[in-house]
């Protein structure tokens, strides 16, 4: 088995920007031998591949990738880090015992010189609270109430001045669905039933096309993405014309560089955050208007058939015919923007045609029924108001894409 100097030397070679299929398998099987989830310190970098199917360096964690994925991966962490920074200075040495136990998911193994065994839990997110006005209307579109709220937050530092703002959503319980005297409500949103939601993190708004681009440029996982793929252009635009399968190849990718595990909200998750502990059709209230949300607040007729601008009594609004920058209008209870309108958001869930046999823990439900189509929620610049409710439940191909449709990420810690 090769000796630690000789790992010392592919490092070397890393760093000089060369690497191998035969330094690629050196570093595999020198780690699988000391047990798969072993992590090396060199320097101040945790290095980890377990069988080749994952790496850690650094807080970053890189899964499912074959040996030209590692390869960038590895010249990718140690260019943001300082390329000319060595991993190894010529007095460093590295001492592993004979064997160790494998470590959790949540835990790192550190081992340098001849110090013991340290156990290093993953660094928590910084929260900060940031303060909100959150408005209620009645069903003639009057606000009725203002009130100042707060919540917490964490960012990810994507790169070039491009963040990403993680909502801390609360646990609770909620009669996820719609009742049947809710106007406009469909049997697919029944029976209302009861769900219990452990807390998560939820995007403060969908994937802004700046956001998207620093990611979508970062070494593939599992499916091509395009960097520029929305037919609305702007950086605080939401990103749209994404279909499932590229939302869940973002995440993948976020989750690779940030060394936490990003997702797509389960359609529970998603109701429960948009509802934020109200019971009205929308977090609004009784209604709608267009001065708190981008949908269409006119009346069209298609093939026919007339679809209202209005859901109660308010006045027609406008409208937009496009996307608006995120954060342009009011947010929920909880800090989330854009929950009803602006673009559909896609959700990991298959369609299930009504709530029989839903979990109750708001878990992703995948099994049995359409396992061809995804579930979108939110509505669109180009929904009326009636498809915008919170219950309001549509579905798609995940190969399907158009300018109307982003999504929005979680990252769970529980």
């Amino acid at each position: 088995m090769n000796s630690p100097d000789e790992l010392v030397l592919i490092f070397d070679r890393i760093i000089n920007g060369s690497l191998d299929e035969k330094d690629i398998s050196i570093l595999r099987q020198w780690l699988s031998s000391h047990n798969t989830q072993n992590l090396v310190q060199l320097g101040k970098y945790n290095v980890n591949i377990g069988e080749g199917k994952e790496i850690h360096i650094g807080d970053r964690i890189y899964q499912d990738i074959d040996a030209e994925i590692i390869k960038t991966a590895i010249r990718e962490v140690l260019q943001e880090q300082g390329i000319g920074e060595k991993l190894l200075h010529k007095n460093d040495q590295i001492s592993l015992p004979s064997s160790f136990s494998p470590q959790t998911t949540n835990e790192t193994f550190a081992a340098t010189n001849n110090l013991q065994q340290q156990l290093i839990p993953p660094a928590p997110p910084t929260l900060t609270t940031f303060e909100f006005e959150v408005v209620t209307v009645d069903a003639q579109g009057r606000k009725t109430k203002r009130s100042c709220k707060q919540a917490e937050y964490f960012t990810e530092n994507l790169g070039d001045d491009v963040v990403l703002s993680m909502i801390s959503i609360p646990d609770g319980k909620f009669q996820m669905g719609a009742p049947k005297d809710e106007e406009a409500s469909l049997e697919d949103e029944r029976p209302q039933h009861l769900v219990t939601i452990k807390p998560f993190f939820l995007g403060k708004y969908p994937i802004t096309q700046a956001q998207w681009r620093a990611i979508a440029t970062k070494a593939k996982i599992k499916w091509d993405l395009k960097t520029d793929p929305s037919y609305f252009k702007g950086d605080n635009l939401p990103v749209e014309w994404v279909s499932w399968h590229d939302a869940q190849e973002f995440c993948a990718r976020l989750s690779r560089k940030t060394g936490r595990t990003y997702r797509l909200p389960s359609e529970a998750e998603w109701e429960y955050a948009c509802r934020a502990r109200t019971i009205t059709p929308f977090h609004f209230g009784e209604t709608i208007t267009t001065n708190l949300a981008n949908y269409c607040g006119q009346d069209r007729k298609i093939n026919r058939r007339l679809y209202k601008g209005t859901y109660g009594n308010e006045p027609h609004g406008v409208d937009r015919q496009q996307t608006t920058e995120v954060d342009s209008f009011p947010a929920n209870a909880f800090g989330l923007c854009d929950m009803h309108g602006l673009v559909w958001e896609w959700c990991a869930d298959n369609q299930h045609q009504n709530y029989q046999g839903a979990p109750s823990d708001g878990s992703i439900w995948v099994n049995g029924e359409n396992s061809e189509s995804r579930i979108l929620r939110g509505g669109s610049w180009n929904s009326h108001p009636q498809i915008c409710r919170s219950a309001f439940r549509s579905l798609d191909n995940p190969s399907n894409s158009n300018n109307q449709t982003g999504f929005r990420v979680v990252c769970s810690f529980i």
